[in-house]
Protein backbone atom coordinates (compact mmCIF):
# COMPACT_ATOMS: atom_id res chain seq x y z
CA UNK A 1 0.00 0.00 0.00
CA UNK A 2 1.39 3.44 -0.96
CA UNK A 3 0.63 6.91 0.65
CA UNK A 4 0.80 10.04 -0.13
CA UNK A 5 0.25 12.75 3.04
CA UNK A 6 0.01 16.25 2.35
CA UNK A 7 0.47 19.16 4.61
CA UNK A 8 1.23 22.87 4.65
CA UNK A 9 -2.31 24.02 3.81
CA UNK A 10 -3.86 26.86 6.21
CA UNK A 11 -5.41 30.17 5.68
CA UNK A 12 -2.75 33.11 4.54
CA UNK A 13 -3.39 36.76 3.52
CA UNK A 14 -3.21 37.71 -0.39
CA UNK A 15 0.36 38.23 -1.15
CA UNK A 16 1.75 35.38 1.21
CA UNK A 17 3.77 32.47 1.12
CA UNK A 18 2.91 29.10 1.91
CA UNK A 19 5.20 25.64 1.37
CA UNK A 20 2.52 21.85 0.89
CA UNK A 21 4.89 19.10 1.34
CA UNK A 22 4.19 15.69 -0.02
CA UNK A 23 5.61 12.77 2.03
CA UNK A 24 5.37 9.02 0.24
CA UNK A 25 5.28 5.95 2.43
CA UNK A 26 4.73 2.21 2.65
CA UNK A 27 5.24 -0.12 -0.19
CA UNK A 28 8.35 1.23 -2.31
CA UNK A 29 7.36 2.17 -5.24
CA UNK A 30 9.34 3.38 -8.65
CA UNK A 31 8.41 6.68 -9.27
CA UNK A 32 8.38 8.92 -13.06
CA UNK A 33 6.87 11.55 -11.90
CA UNK A 34 4.88 13.67 -9.05
CA UNK A 35 2.58 16.56 -9.18
CA UNK A 36 0.26 18.81 -7.89
CA UNK A 37 -3.94 19.33 -8.35
CA UNK A 38 -5.96 21.52 -7.04
CA UNK A 39 -9.88 22.04 -6.66
CA UNK A 40 -11.46 25.02 -5.92
CA UNK A 41 -15.27 24.55 -4.55
CA UNK A 42 -17.62 24.14 -7.22
CA UNK A 43 -15.01 23.43 -9.81
CA UNK A 44 -12.97 20.31 -11.47
CA UNK A 45 -9.34 19.35 -10.14
CA UNK A 46 -6.96 21.29 -12.58
CA UNK A 47 -3.04 20.65 -12.85
CA UNK A 48 -1.06 23.06 -10.90
CA UNK A 49 2.76 21.65 -11.40
CA UNK A 50 4.48 18.48 -12.20
CA UNK A 51 8.24 17.27 -11.65
CA UNK A 52 9.81 14.30 -13.45
CA UNK A 53 11.55 12.00 -10.53
CA UNK A 54 14.79 11.06 -12.55
CA UNK A 55 15.73 15.01 -14.45
CA UNK A 56 14.06 17.64 -11.86
CA UNK A 57 12.30 18.64 -15.04
CA UNK A 58 9.39 20.66 -13.91
CA UNK A 59 6.57 22.71 -15.66
CA UNK A 60 3.63 24.50 -14.34
CA UNK A 61 -0.01 26.03 -15.15
CA UNK A 62 0.17 28.88 -16.50
CA UNK A 63 -1.46 31.19 -13.70
CA UNK A 64 1.20 29.94 -10.99
CA UNK A 65 4.13 30.38 -13.21
CA UNK A 66 7.27 32.15 -11.45
CA UNK A 67 4.63 32.35 -8.36
CA UNK A 68 4.90 28.70 -7.34
CA UNK A 69 7.99 26.59 -7.51
CA UNK A 70 7.67 22.23 -7.23
CA UNK A 71 10.82 20.48 -5.70
CA UNK A 72 11.65 16.97 -4.49
CA UNK A 73 13.95 15.44 -2.24
CA UNK A 74 15.02 11.94 -3.65
CA UNK A 75 16.18 10.66 -0.18
CA UNK A 76 12.76 11.41 1.76
CA UNK A 77 10.40 10.62 -1.12
CA UNK A 78 8.82 13.94 -0.64
CA UNK A 79 7.68 16.55 -3.10
CA UNK A 80 7.04 20.09 -2.78
CA UNK A 81 5.38 22.82 -3.73
CA UNK A 82 6.81 26.82 -2.39
CA UNK A 83 3.83 29.13 -3.51
CA UNK A 84 4.71 32.55 -3.42
CA UNK A 85 2.54 35.71 -3.70
CA UNK A 86 -0.52 33.75 -3.74
CA UNK A 87 -3.81 35.39 -5.00
CA UNK A 88 -7.98 34.84 -3.49
CA UNK A 89 -7.93 32.66 -6.58
CA UNK A 90 -5.27 29.98 -5.40
CA UNK A 91 -7.86 28.82 -2.62
CA UNK A 92 -8.38 25.46 -3.08
CA UNK A 93 -8.00 21.95 -1.66
CA UNK A 94 -4.37 21.16 -2.73
CA UNK A 95 -3.66 17.32 -4.26
CA UNK A 96 -0.34 15.72 -4.42
CA UNK A 97 -0.39 12.83 -6.82
CA UNK A 98 2.57 10.31 -7.47
CA UNK A 99 3.08 8.18 -10.89
CA UNK A 100 4.78 5.15 -10.83
CA UNK A 101 5.65 4.91 -14.45
CA UNK A 102 5.34 6.85 -17.72
CA UNK A 103 1.46 6.70 -18.89
CA UNK A 104 0.34 7.43 -22.67
CA UNK A 105 -1.55 10.21 -20.48
CA UNK A 106 0.58 13.26 -20.18
CA UNK A 107 1.74 14.68 -16.70
CA UNK A 108 -0.67 17.40 -17.71
CA UNK A 109 -3.35 14.87 -17.30
CA UNK A 110 -4.64 13.13 -13.91
CA UNK A 111 -4.95 9.61 -15.58
CA UNK A 112 -1.21 9.78 -15.66
CA UNK A 113 -0.87 9.06 -11.85
CA UNK A 114 -1.49 6.31 -9.95
CA UNK A 115 -1.73 7.59 -5.98
CA UNK A 116 -3.23 10.52 -4.54
CA UNK A 117 -3.22 12.14 -1.03
CA UNK A 118 -6.18 13.11 0.55
CA UNK A 119 -5.96 16.85 -0.19
CA UNK A 120 -5.09 20.11 2.04
CA UNK A 121 -6.91 22.84 2.50
CA UNK A 122 -5.53 26.03 1.19
CA UNK A 123 -7.38 29.50 1.74
CA UNK A 124 -6.09 32.75 0.54
CA UNK A 125 -8.34 36.06 2.09
CA UNK A 126 -8.18 39.39 0.16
Amino acid sequence: QVQLVESGGRLVQAGGSLRLSCAASGRPFSTYAMGWFRQAQGKEREFVATILWGSAWTDYTDSVKGRFTISRDNFKHTVYLQMDSLKPEDTAVYYCAASAYRHSSSVYNAAAYDYWGQGTQVTVSS
